[in-house]
């Protein structure tokens, strides 16, 4: 036992919030120090509320236990906080960071100007904020639609909490819905599903359910149907086999299969999902991921029809030339792919590291800028974007960025009636490009203007819908170029050397020589792996290679879960490289202080941040309830209550990196990651380290990733509307 209970379960306690000492807003579970009537010390409260401030009067029953841990507490099974009426309660309330706008200095400016009435005010006469020193007309609308959002907000929590649902996702909901967010979940709460980042079918139908929804509603069935295919999405697939659905759905539901097969026919009629067959089999797919891959294939076929926007090109005479400006010398291969790509208006450059094919996308440049062709560069991240203008010294930039994101209406502004001023688009890191985001570029893209895609199609295929790259290579529809020879200046890196092994199916050379940049690090189990990760990129790298840990190491796990995944290892990362401080911020699960790395998780097209990009928190600030990052230089402000945007960084996920190069990489690598474990994935993760590559495990974790070469089958149908025969997984 670890607490004794002191006294009858029936006691009540009422008293002040000083302080929320912990509330995890998905459980509402809280720990609370309160000034309680009757009781000389403060007394530390345990119990759930849906939403709880410093300077509320709290209502309580329950029971006094005696923690082992932590001594003395009253155990609330009721809880009841009400709006504080006493000059203490208001300004603890005021400068408990809830507003942005008001910290603890101008609660106490408010309270000292206005008294107990500072509530009314800030509602009845908010003009009246500016007769406090420092408060002008930008800081007075701030607390003005602070508190009005505040109000919302708490009533969106109260809702979810009474319905059964934890309060971290309010602050994402009120976005979203606006004020009316508590009808439109009444409404429909299946939307919260659809539309809320973080809730699932599994919550939503929680709430569904109180409000009185039957589980053979149809509304309820239908919902099933679009999250089941909705989840495909998230595993890379655009539709399902009808039977895979069916299954899916009526298990997720616990609903007979003739009430799914009855929902799926409202789900066709009404358009929202659309019926075809892939190799032959039934498939059901997202109505606008179906009509995205058949947009990507008509404009593919209809750019390769046409000629080149530039002049007839003497590549005899060109060639010699750029060798000559480049003072490097064209292997065969190379010379082959240049010829190709001047006569081609659509092509495809792939293959490995150290393939030469920066080499060969300069000199392609290099020939047409010659030519006074127009150019624009691209690729899918901001890392990947910087790579790529200082390979070929011309401005390159992110997808949304070059087709301009609007957050105000959705979308991009480039599009067919704005097309891109370019004679020629190069797409970087094409492999990561999913179904969604090619659509958007393709229709940007001129119909007189030539595509070149680069891109390495062993790594994983795009987190996004789609293997847009695979298949667009599998179909034969397209002219492709693959480069396989490794260029001896890049055959002196093992990190290389191994990189090609790997994608070969045989195990990496793993014998530590002098002067090597790839190491294997031996750990038993995953317990010796935790401790010698943190070794390794505390004190390892950083001493032998004069590399920062936070800045220049990147951990990449296989998985999220478990002791060596990328959850857990944050923490104790964190912990060894950046302990919190006295100003740190806690939501949604994690705790952020100064200097720690942290990563975007969806993309912001107000903010101009991307899912996938790296940042430093360089402030807190608890008066505005504000925490800003710094991602390669810029400052992004987010408000307390967004930074479900945000997750800590010092390790991820394999997948997350795609895209990026980091100085120095660790992998743990242990049979726990055993559903995860495969070539692609391993293959990916050891090509992200640009100096340095570190594996920390077992060996046979490494073997049977290194064996299996099968990647998962994608439904996705954009290589059989290009005329191909698809793409066979298992081939390389």
């Amino acid at each position: 036992m670890a607490e004794t209970v002191l006294a009858a379960p029936t006691e009540a306690l009422a008293g002040l919030v000083e302080r929320v000492t912990y509330l995890n807003a998905e459980t509402g579970f809280c720990v609370l120090r309160v000034k309680a009537w009757g009781q000389r010390d403060l007394v530390t409260v345990v119990g759930h509320a849906a939403a709880i401030s410093a300077g509320e009067w709290v209502q309580l029953s329950g029971s006094w236990i005696n923690d082992r841990t932590h001594g003395l507490q009253f155990k609330a099974g009721f809880l009841k906080a009400t709006q504080p009426t006493t000059i203490e309660g208001i300004e603890k309330y005021l400068g408990s960071g809830m507003i942005r706008g008001i910290g603890p200095s101008y609660a106490r400016k408010l309270v000292q100007a206005f008294g107990a009435a500072v509530f009314e005010l800030i509602e009845a006469a908010p003009h009246r904020l500016r007769e406090v020193t420092g408060i002008g007309p930008r800081r007075a609308a701030r607390i003005v639609a602070g508190w009005a959002d505040q109000k919302v907000i708490r009533e969106i929590m109260l809702f979810l909490h009474a319905h059964g649902v934890g309060t971290s996702r309010a602050v994402r909901i009120f976005k979203t819905y606006g004020a009316g967010a508590v009808q439109v979940i009444t409404d429909n709460p299946y939307r919260l599903a659809r539309d809320i980042r973080g809730i699932g079918f599994r919550t939503a139908d929680l709430v569904a359910q109180k409000l009185g929804i039957a589980p053979t509603a149809m509304i309820r069935v239908r919902a099933g149907i679009s999250f089941a295919l909705a989840e495909a999405t998230g595993k890379g697939h655009c539709g399902l086999r009808v039977a895979e659905l069916s299954t899916l759905a009526s298990t997720l539901l616990a609903v007979e299969l003739s009430l799914v097969s009855a929902a799926l026919a409202l789900e066709l009629e009404a358009g929202n999902v659309v019926a075809d067959s892939l190799d032959g089999e039934p498939c059901v797919f997202l109505a606008k991921l179906y009509r995205a891959e058949q947009s990507i294939a008509e404009r593919l076929q209809a750019l390769a029809k046409g000629r080149p926007p530039w002049p007839a090109i003497d590549a005899g005479k060109a060639i010699p030339w750029v060798e000559s400006r480049t003072g490097l010398a064209l292997a065969p291969s190379q010379r082959a792919a240049l010829q190709l790509a001047l006569r081609a208006k659509v092509l495809v450059i792939t293959g490995g590291p150290g393939v030469g094919k920066t080499t060969l996308v300069n000199s392609i440049l290099q020939v047409l800028r010659a030519k006074a062709v127009k150019v624009a560069l691209c690729a899918p991240t901001g890392r990947a974007a910087k790579r790529l203008s200082e390979s070929t010294g011309l401005e390159a930039r992110t997808i949304h960025r070059l087709l301009e994101a609007d957050p105000k209406a959705g979308g991009f502004k480039r599009g067919e009636e704005t097309p891109l001023d370019c004679q020629l688009l190069v797409v970087d890191e094409t492999s990561m490009v999913d179904v969604p985001l090619m659509r958007a570029l393709l229709r940007a893209l001129p119909t007189e203007a030539a595509l070149l895609l680069v891109g390495d199609v062993d790594q994983l295929p795009s987190v996004g819908p789609g293997q847009v790259l695979a298949d667009v290579i599998g179909s034969g529809a397209l002219p492709v170029v693959r480069l396989t020879e490794v260029f001896r200046q890049a055959a002196s890196s093992q990190v290389i050397v191994n990189a090609h092994r790997i994608n070969a199916g045989r195990m990496p050379e793993l014998k530590a020589v002098e002067g090597s940049d790839f190491f294997f690090v031996e750990a038993a189990d995953p317990e010796e792996g935790v401790r010698k990760l943190l070794a390794v990129v505390g004190t390892r790298i950083p001493a032998r290679f004069d590399l920062d840990p936070i800045r220049d190491i990147q951990v990449l796990c296989p998985m999220n879960r478990g002791g060596l995944g990328a959850r857990s290892l944050n923490i104790a990362l964190q912990q060894a490289l950046n302990p919190p401080g006295e100003l740190r911020v806690e939501r949604f699960g994690w705790s952020y202080g100064v200097g720690d790395k942290v990563m975007q998780v969806t993309n912001d097209y107000e903010r101009d941040v991307y899912n996938g990009d790296l940042g430093l928190v360089t402030a807190i600030d608890p008066e505005e309830a504000e925490l800003v990052v710094s991602f390669e230089g810029r400052t992004v402000v987010y408000g307390f209550g967004e930074l479900d945007e945000l997750v800590l960084a010092y390790a991820t996920t394999i997948h997350k990196s795609q895209g990026s190069e980091y100085p120095a990489v660790v992998i743990p690598l242990t049979t726990q990651h055993y559903t995860m474990l495969a070539r692609n994935l391993l293959y990916t993760g050891v090509t992200r380290g640009k100096r340095l590559m570190v594996l920390v495990g077992q060996r046979r974790a490494l073997a049977i990733a290194v064996k299996n070469g099968s990647a998962r089958r994608r439904w996705s149908k954009l290589s059989e509307w290009l005329g191909g025969p698809g793409l066979d997984p298992d081939a390389k």
